[in-house]
């Protein structure tokens, strides 16, 4: 059987790369040639162009990737080569409309953004909303799998008087029935956590344990959760001792310094170096994306410390 691209753990050697055609702008010999002796790349990992900027060397436990709408005044053309530079070989929530770019760079869309009437405010926790959801999760799915891109991103929907276990009992129903089209694709859904304090009121999924027990319900290994690492410490997470727990279910994962979602440093409480090797010890494959708000008037350079931290 074929590897894929998106299969947890699976090893791609540099013949089974060719074959898939993840080495967009580099040709043949000299595609090979760039990898470097016995080098291999992970499931979804990008082959930066040859004349890209020279890649930082990091340790590479952190599969890092960053989200555009929060550097969104810095053009493509200038973004993009930079976050190579740092290392960064993904960006987060994006869609087809950006995938030429990021081919072009050799960057991987690591978080698919869904339209189709789905929102925070309006997703999964009511049944009237499955139609929606489901035809808008299936266009990126079938988009995610051509481009052999890993993740989509899903909602649960906000409350508006929904109570807990019928709304839980909505989305793992709802999930239910995409699960196997994700499953045939190879493309994992991310249902998003997110906090209701302060940015998301009313938000359902706004707790670890109840949207790891739709998880649970939904009982599929393409149905996962976008763990937001700032959200759910303003929910009172304290991410050290709740990621290790619930890895299994954990897809993808957010950054963003707390309390005022910037940057990650020693200005914020949470001590990024520490969770990233909370995270690295669980062996989990998947991506790390940075999702702050720099209040600096240099971000690339906030983002190139956030790449420096988290890479443990």
């Amino acid at each position: 059987m074929a590897a894929s691209v998106n299969d947890p753990g699976t090893l791609w050697t540099p013949s089974a790369l060719s074959r898939r055609g993840l080495l967009h702008g580099l040709a043949g010999a000299a595609a090979l040639a760039a990898l470097g002796p016995c080098r291999v790349a992970w499931a979804g990992e990008a082959q930066p162009r040859k004349d890209a900027a020279p890649l930082t060397p990091l340790k590479g436990r952190i599969k890092q990737s960053v989200s555009k709408w929060c550097f969104g005044k810095i053009p493509w053309a200038e973004f993009c080569p930079a976050i190579l530079a740092m290392g960064i070989k993904g960006v987060d929530l994006v869609g087809p409309g950006d995938f030429a770019t990021l081919k072009k760079y050799g960057l991987v869309a690591t978080m698919i953004s869904v339209g189709g009437g789905m929102s925070i405010a309006k997703g999964f926790n009511r049944k009237e909303n499955h139609e929606m959801c489901l035809a808008a999760l299936r266009k990126a799915i079938e988009a995610a799998a051509e481009n052999w891109y890993p993740n989509v991103i899903c909602f649960s929907g906000n409350r508006g008087g929904l109570d807990d276990a019928t709304g839980a009992d909505n989305c793992a129903e709802g999930l239910k029935k995409i699960a196997p089209f994700a499953e045939e694709k190879n493309v994992t859904v991310c249902l998003e956590l997110l906090n209701s304090k302060v940015d998301h009121k009313g938000y359902m999924a706004d707790n670890t344990a109840w949207a790891v027990d739709v998880c649970k319900m939904v009982g599929s290994p393409r149905v996962k959760l976008l763990y937001d690492i700032y959200h759910m410490a303003i929910m009172g997470d304290k991410p050290e001792e709740v990621i290790p727990k619930n890895i299994k279910y954990i897809g993808h994962f957010h950054t963003g310094g707390v309390p005022g979602r910037n940057e990650i440093d020693s200005t914020q409480t949470l001590d990024y170096a520490a969770i990233m090797k909370v995270i690295a010890a669980t062996k989990y494959d998947g991506w790390v994306a940075h999702e702050f708000l720099p209040k600096s008037k240099e971000p690339l350079k906030s983002l190139a410390e956030a790449v420096r931290i988290c890479d443990v």
